[in-house]
């Protein structure tokens, strides 16, 4: 059985060590504290690791030892722990880590289970009656600090991407490279792991790096992630004009798809400023402001979000001279790789399988209502259940205090927008509105429902989605568009989105009825 012992981090401690059972020869996880930092380790010699730490000037501002051992330990188990401790311990929030990042990365080994059993009723129940951590493990796991946390353990697909780009940076190339990915691969995990593992390498640790976010809502919210973390700050988070007129080592975007050309700006001012300073005209994009102010560059991307036509141009991307990866490996939906091949072929064109599923909730629901009454119940149990939609419907309530007020109605039900662009998954009316596409990119949530708006219809005849453009309400997104085919391509990507963004279920309803047939034959009845 795990169980937690207390000691005075001090020199005396390792006399009482030398005769404890998990002294000397046997693996242990431990945690080294003062009031408002922490540093979490493993080891299979507690005496010798005490000593080396004592001797360390950070470690020495740390003042209690607490060290979990267990009868049933191996090293694979408490490198196990170890990562997990650290990622929770970082997500509670009471303590700023000493730990660095590099070499966290999840493995499978026998028994792994057990030991996760182990960690979440034993071990951090006990460290909360001990006042070490705060919140349940649940509300760590809904937490934006755990989402996009720099101590996430990385998959060996991610590790070797963060490796081969930091062997580039060290052996003094200027590169660009640009990592692939669909969605819920782990590309926004993988870029606040590389800033954190680049500032605390030796090698790297002066290099001048900023993440840019051209979403403002998600940059907000990886501002308050940075501010958290010793090492980082928020002000390393910034948008893409911010980079103007300064040099970066490393300039990292995420969600780059989204980054802008000088197409539907609220203002042209600022935008054609930046572009004279660079020497550039119309043409110039913020991917060129990007690469005129940094040394190299990593750019997290994805073709198949880019959801409106004032994105960077995938034939942009593609001209870089560039090293390229993939990522591949499905971590935020539960139903895994089958899932997204699924909504891909359904929003494809392509021949639409049957799919089922055991591990991941994915149902229909034609009764608009009762789908929200799911999502208000889930959303008690699990936190971060939330309802969107297509932007099929006009933002009627942008400027109205009436709560009465309403943008959408179906069957009676009478909905709102969200209220505010900013962080909404996790603002205080979110469960009561519908989000658009702009406040959910890149958030991850519990469950979804989805509703496919009339701009999205099923054509019997010939077998194919239609979109009806006089349907789709996002102003920006349709102006300066003329080929029907591309603004089908944007409303297809923002589906996509929206229906990968559930990690333990996906829920469904259409308002074109002869779509909701099709999607209908290609799921059991029990989903529906």
């Amino acid at each position: 059985m795990s169980v937690v012992y207390k000691y005075d981090f001090e020199p005396e401690t390792l006399t009482k060590l030398k005769d404890k059972p998990f002294g000397q020869d046997w693996p242990v996880v431990y945690i080294l504290k003062n009031s408002t930092e922490a540093y979490i380790g493993e080891t299979v010699d507690a005496k010798k690791r005490f000593k080396q730490h004592l001797e360390n000037p950070d470690r020495q501002l740390l003042n209690k030892a607490y060290i979990i051992s267990d009868t049933e330990y191996n090293k694979s188990a408490a490198l196990d722990i170890e990562s997990r401790l650290i990622e929770y311990i970082a997500a509670d929030g009471k303590y700023k880590l000493q730990n660095g990042n590099k070499g966290l990365s999840n493995h499978n080994y026998y028994n792994r289970e057990l030991y996760k059993s182990k960690f979440e009723n034993i071990i951090w129940r006990e460290l909360q009656e001990l006042e070490i951590a705060k919140n349940d493990l649940i509300q760590l796991q809904n937490s934006d600090l755990f989402k996009y946390s720099p101590y996430k353990a990385l998959t060996i697909e991610q590790l070797d991407i963060v490796r081969a780009i930091y062997g580039s940076l060290i052996s003094g190339e200027h590169t660009t490279h640009i990592v692939n990915g669909e969605p819920g691969t782990g590309k926004s995990v993988l870029a606040v792991y590389l800033a954190k593992y680049i500032l605390q390498d030796e090698k790297t640790k002066n290099y001048k790096i900023a993440l840019v976010i051209p979403m403002t809502s998600l940059r907000k919210t990886l501002k308050k992630v940075f501010s958290k973390v010793k090492g980082l700050s928020s002000s390393m988070v910034i948008g893409p004009s911010e980079v103007v007129g300064k040099e970066f080592d490393l300039l990292i975007v995420d969600e780059a798809h989204r980054l802008r050309r000088r197409i539907n700006l609220s203002s042209y001012e600022p935008y054609d400023k930046a572009n004279k300073y660079y020497g550039l005209g119309n043409e110039g994009t913020q991917l060129d402001w990007i690469m005129q102010a940094s040394k190299s560059q990593v750019l997290l991307y994805d073709q198949k979000q880019s959801v409106v036509p004032g994105d960077i141009r995938t034939d942009q991307i593609k001209a870089l001279d560039s090293k390229h990866y993939h990522l591949s490996n499905q971590l935020r939906v539960k139903g895994g790789e089958e899932y997204i091949a699924f909504i891909s072929s359904l929003l494809s064109n392509s021949e639409t399988k049957t799919i089922k599923l055991k591990d991941y909730d994915l149902r229909y629901f034609t009764d608009i209502k009762e789908m929200q009454n799911e999502i208000i119940s889930l959303d008690k149990q699990y936190g971060l259940a939330r309802m969107v939609a297509g932007y099929a419907w006009k933002w009627s309530t942008k400027n109205s205090k009436d709560k009465t007020d309403y943008d959408i109605d179906l069957d009676g039900l009478k909905l709102r927008w969200n209220s505010t662009n900013i962080d909404w998954v996790n603002s205080k009316d979110a469960i009561n509105e519908v989000g658009c596409i702009h406040t959910v990119q890149g958030y991850d949530l519990n469950y979804v429902g989805v509703i496919i708006g009339p701009e999205l219809k099923y054509n019997k005849k010939s077998g194919k989605l239609v979109v009806d453009k006089k349907q789709y309400m996002d102003f920006n997104g349709r102006r300066s568009i003329t080929d029907e085919g591309e603004l089908e391509g944007y409303i297809l990507n923002i589906y996509k989105t929206l229906l990968t963004r559930g990690i333990l279920g996906t829920f469904i309803h259409c308002v074109d009825k002869d779509l909701q047939e099709h999607i209908l034959e290609s799921l059991p009845k029990s989903t529906i």
